[in-house]
């Protein structure tokens, strides 16, 4: 593989819409050729509800059928805890990109100086930074280039909470997975 590789990553825990929709904005707007969406194993900073595969499993189904995008378990196949720094390197050694994205959010560029390796981050891919339309990110030296993404008000704290009420996802997830993401939650219960 060469040419333009983005680099999506997060714990969809569950993914949903919106996780679709900053896909296909950060695809447009980074003109990739190339879109890895990466569930994180063993999230360093947050612990996951539902377990690593299951989350896997609903990420490679909410995505599939566009070409563009790939869903990786190469974090799942890693021990220990889910460093981004660590997935860049297998990506620029496997893939061997013309040029490397890694797709944050505005909330993760404020807190990049925490993460392992920032500076290494920096040397193997380029920072795009999602943000909504008019947004501006400020207090931040970080080098990152900012894309503009149709941000959906949904999270996955949010459907988890719609979940434990017994309220509908409808809609929030992509309507294939809603009856595995209901079964998922009902088994952690």
């Amino acid at each position: 593989m060469s040419g333009r590789v983005g680099i999506l990553g997060g714990t969809f825990d569950p993914p949903h819409v919106g996780h679709l929709v900053v896909a296909q904005d950060a695809i447009d707007a980074l003109e990739l050729d190339l879109l890895l969406v990466v569930p994180a194993a063993r999230p360093p900073h947050r612990e996951a509800v539902l377990d690593a595969a299951t989350r896997y499993d609903l990420a490679r189904q909410a995505f599939e059928g566009d070409p563009r995008i790939r869903v990786s378990d190469v974090e799942l196949e890693r021990s220990g805890p889910s460093w981004t720094v660590d997935t860049l390197e297998w990506a620029t050694r496997e893939l061997r990109p013309d040029a490397l994205f890694l797709i944050v959010g505005a909330d993760q560029l404020r807190a990049f100086g925490e993460w392992k390796e920032p500076e290494r981050i920096l040397r193997l891919a380029r920072l795009a930074v999602m943000t909504r339309p008019r947004e501006e990110v400020a207090g931040t030296d970080v080098p990152h280039e900012m894309i503009e993404v149709t941000r959906v008000d949904l999270s996955s704290t949010r459907i988890r909470s719609r979940l434990e009420q017994g309220r509908s996802i409808r809609y929030m997830v992509p309507e294939r997975l809603r009856p595995q993401v209901e079964r998922a939650w009902t088994a952690l219960r």
